[in-house]
């Protein structure tokens, strides 16, 4: 086995702070070692992995993954490194070692807001606004003590004070009388002057993916370094000397918070020029069609638009992806879909397509797939789109058919939520056959949860009275609504004493609907 590092982040947004990540590093598995599950866990916040670990040796390739999705931890949590010799050693680390020490953390910085003459309730108050900065802290932390954390060992109040408060002495001496409004801004830079449009660069030492330190994020005031204590204090209410763009985003309607954590995780943003970069690609986007409503969104989702040249890059992307099939008319829908999709290679969406067409689409399914589900291109070709394939394959669904019908299954575990819709109606009694022709006919059943969607109405598809074969003729019943559209609609026609076909029952429009039960109750009565 060819030596790799693997680091697998959680970066979803909803997850309730602090942020963990898994991080394993595996070196080769010497002959006779068994596999090991990869569920190891450092108590480490996601940015600040690359920072405690450093760079991967140059003999050793790296890549990245990336899930987004929510993980459950274990009553106690393990950090796993695996040594270039193959060794393996496990550290078991008590799950709310960090919490304690976030709080201790939070304690230093609001005796120290006291010390510069803030009075304990005013600190108190201020301290739900730095919930950013405590975790940059807490970063903080894990550098200055990386070695404590590899053997497991937690941190004293001492050592906690020892390694925060001359950091915080020295944002004093940097900036002043904006020291507490640096941290409540915190990532957003500060600049200057308001109405001074200053073209930011970021330190030489930051790359896009890592979380940097105040002292080089945030940019030096001319605030005299004499000012008392007390100062300090009175100046809290204060306007800050926002970025132009920081300005400029919100009165396009996005929220600081928002823009707060699109330059946490995306610290390049927090330079990017006004007049260079963001304004551009907005007019650009409201050329195209997007609401100016709709802008906060797109950039909150996919802050790397702004970063690409219109001319050199954007541009020349939208029509190589029109080449590919891209319906030129609704880029703006396109864009709202996945705004991530711009900001792909060539060379990968070349491959994502040349995989479409050996699936078997035509050239015209191809171009409604990315325009209907541009997101496909995220998919990694041979770790999901394949290994979906597959497993229609395996059980006589064509992929080609699912892909151009409901592309979004390909997205979906195949443990976790193919097998599971699949096992449902077989354990129905239906035959491998006629499954494979219900989900051809409506991919979306594999989009569909068993325990909330598929059991129930399956229950009350039993009492409707109807052959098991009227589902294989209309399995779209699953994607109505059991209590505002089924329900509703069954009663009518079991008062009405008529039978209609269940796709009669349910795809009607409300008119064609009561005048079809009209008819087939006149031609009732009228043979009675």
């Amino acid at each position: 086995m060819s030596k790799r590092q693997a680091t697998i982040s959680s970066s979803n947004p909803q997850i309730h702070k602090p942020f963990y990540s898994i991080h394993i590093q595996l070196a080769y598995q010497p002959t006779g070692l068994p596999a090991f599950q990869m569920k190891a866990f450092t108590l480490f916040p996601t940015s600040d992995t690359l920072s405690l670990f450093g760079a991967p040796s140059p003999s050793v390739s790296s890549r990245s993954y990336e899930f987004r999705t929510q993980l459950s931890f274990p009553q106690r949590l393990f950090f796993c490194r695996a040594e270039t010799d193959g060794s393996v050693s496990l550290v078991n680390v008590p799950p709310n070692l960090l919490l304690a020490e976030r709080e201790e953390a939070k304690a230093v910085l609001h005796m120290f807001l006291t010390s510069q003459g803030m009075n304990r309730v005013s600190a108190a108050r201020k301290m739900k606004k730095l919930d950013l900065f405590v975790d940059h802290l807490m970063s903080r932390l894990h550098t200055v003590y990386k070695t404590r954390y590899l053997v497991g060992r937690e941190l004293t109040t001492p050592e906690i004070r020892d390694a925060l408060i001359p950091y915080l002495e020295e944002l004093i001496e940097e900036h002043g009388d904006s020291f507490v409004k640096v941290l409540e801004y915190f990532p957003i830079p500060l600049v200057k002057e308001k109405s001074e449009e200053i073209v930011q660069k970021p330190p030489p030492n930051v790359i896009e993916t890592s979380t940097m330190p105040v002292s080089t994020v945030l940019e030096p005031t001319t605030s005299s370094k004499k000012s008392t204590s007390t100062s300090r204090g009175s100046n809290i209410g204060e306007s800050p000397n926002l970025p132009p763009h920081v300005v400029y985003l919100e009165q396009l309607g996005m929220e600081r918070d928002v823009i707060k954590e699109v330059i946490r995780k995306f610290p390049a943003f927090g330079y990017y020029s006004l007049e260079g970069k963001i304004k551009p690609v907005v007019e650009f986007l409201l050329d195209l069609g997007i609401a100016k409503s709709d802008i906060p969104v797109i950039i909150s989702k996919r802050p790397q638009l702004c970063g690409i040249s219109l001319s050199d890059n954007l541009i020349p992307t939208m029509a190589f992806l029109e080449d590919l099939g891209v319906d030129k008319k609704k880029w703006a829908k396109v864009i709202q879909r996945f705004p991530a999709l711009l900001t792909y290679s060539r060379s990968k969406l070349q491959a994502t397509v040349d995989y479409l067409y050996e699936m078997g689409l035509s050239s015209q399914d191809v171009g409604k797939v990315l325009t209907r589900y541009p997101s496909i291109i995220s998919y990694s070709v041979e770790e999901k789109l394949r290994p979906t394939a597959e497993y229609f394959s395996s059980v006589g669904v064509k992929p080609a058919i699912i892909m151009s019908r409901c592309p979004q299954a390909f997205g979906l575990s195949i443990e976790a939520s193919l097998k599971p819709v699949t096992e449902f109606f077989l354990q129905k009694g239906y035959h491998a056959a006629d499954f494979a022709l219900m989900a051809s006919r409506y991919g979306a059943l594999y989009t569909f949860s068993v325990e909330d969607n598929l059991l129930p109405k399956w229950e009350y598809f039993l009492s409707m009275e109807y052959p098991k074969t009227e589902l294989v003729k209309f399995p779209q019943y699953f994607g109505y609504s059991l209590e505002d559209r089924i329900k509703p609609r069954h009663e009518i026609v079991k008062e009405s004493g008529v039978r209609l076909l269940l796709n009669q029952v349910l795809s009607l429009s409300d008119d064609d609907f009561y005048k079809l039960v009209k008819r087939k109750v006149k031609k009732k009565n009228a043979c009675a």
